[in-house]
């Protein structure tokens, strides 16, 4: 139908794959301007109130940072994964699962607790992930089920596990039959900057140490991608698996390193937020940054300094949903379609790195 063809690229230019994520957030920036003015609105003051508005304030980096960090954590432990062609897609519910492992410890300890209840609560946490992206994990390597399907499929039953939870055996007596925890102690909750450590210029701000662990998690990744054996491996074998195979690497193993790091990745973001903004475990508690992860992991080129940035502009785009919610009553959902409107642009952007358009040949042109 068409006289041309996309053809595979040789060698796909490092510098152009490295600089598709800032043109694709351009072409994003573009289509909002489109959005708002279809929307019937300014789209200089729209852009503004939806870009620059939450960061305006130190109460907005604060909120920044704590959507931001979450969701880096949780790119970071599934970026690892995709290198080694091991599609985790399961992230959401496992970072329910580590909230609610982390919950129950919480919960059972209620006003016996000490300095040693967070680490509990954090390797908890951590060890309900893992045991959630197990499942998969051991389908995949036992029956060669797609883990894509299997990790997904239990986002579903890990949401309704949490709201059977705090609708019965963990529901607050006092809590007004609201399907909710009790509140954490202060020994469950995460130390907040001003509120416990007294740093004067985070008054007013919920930020807490929970961001430290994603600090933690950045240069962690890192050498484990670049400079382990273990990462070297998996890296092998998502690019060359004939390779890997041919070295001797085991399969199975890299299935379960890559689901079990990123189910403890995501359960330790989990527990992040019930000890820390939220401080109690709530049947709307379903932040979605499981999801949200795989499009900063892609964005961020599954480098954990791009994932950084990649978070920062997916935490940005959460904000300015909130923002524009009540400054121009639009809908919150308007910062989902600005986080579609980024990927497709960088798959679409993608497509160019890796193939480049050519015309037919005239005669094939004719024989089609």
């Amino acid at each position: 139908m068409l006289d041309f063809t996309l053809e595979p690229r040789p060698s796909p230019s490092r510098t152009m794959r490295l600089a598709m994520p800032l043109i694709a957030t351009l072409i994003t920036l573009a289509g909002g301007v489109l959005i708002f003015s279809f929307l019937g609105k300014n789209p200089a003051q729209a852009m503004a109130a939806f870009f620059l508005a939450p960061i305006s304030s130190l109460n907005g980096w604060s909120e920044l940072l704590l959507k931001a960090s979450p969701l880096c954590l949780i790119a970071l432990g599934l970026a690892i994964g995709y290198r080694a062609n091991v599609w985790n897609i399961g992230a959401e519910g496992q970072l329910l699962l580590g909230g609610i492992f982390a919950s129950g410890v919480a919960i059972h300890f209620d006003g016996h607790g000490g300095p040693w209840l967070l680490p509990l609560m954090m390797l908890a946490g951590a060890v309900g992930g893992m045991l959630w992206a197990a499942i998969p994990a051991l389908l995949r390597v036992k029956f060669n089920a797609n883990e894509i399907l299997v990790s997904l499929m239990l986002t579903y039953v890990a949401t309704q596990l949490l709201i059977y939870l705090v609708s019965g055996p963990w529901q607050d007596p006092h809590g007004m039959n609201f399907p909710q925890s009790i509140n954490f102690s202060r020994d469950a909750l995460f130390p907040r900057f001003f509120g416990d450590w007294r740093w004067a210029p985070w008054r007013g701000t919920r930020l807490n140490a929970s961001v430290f662990m994603a600090v933690v998690a950045v240069p962690a990744a890192w050498f484990f991608m670049r400079k382990s054996f273990a990462g070297y491996r998996m890296e092998v074998g998502g690019l060359a698996p004939l390779a890997a195979r041919y070295a001797g690497y085991s399969e199975p193993r890299a299935v379960w390193l890559a689901l079990l790091i990123g189910g403890a990745a995501a359960g330790l973001a989990g527990t992040g937020e019930v000890a820390g903004p939220v401080g109690q475990l709530q049947a709307t508690w379903a932040p979605g940054y499981g999801f949200t992860a795989i499009i900063v992991a892609f964005v961020g080129r599954l480098h954990p300094v791009g994932i950084v940035l990649a978070s920062l502009l997916m935490a940005l785009l959460y904000l300015g949903g909130e923002a524009v919610q009540t400054s121009l009553q639009l809908p919150k959902a308007i910062s989902g379609v600005f986080q579609g409107l980024l990927l497709f642009s960088l798959l679409g952007c993608d497509v160019f790195v890796n193939y480049r358009l050519r015309r037919r040949a005239r005669a094939t042109a004719q024989s089609v």
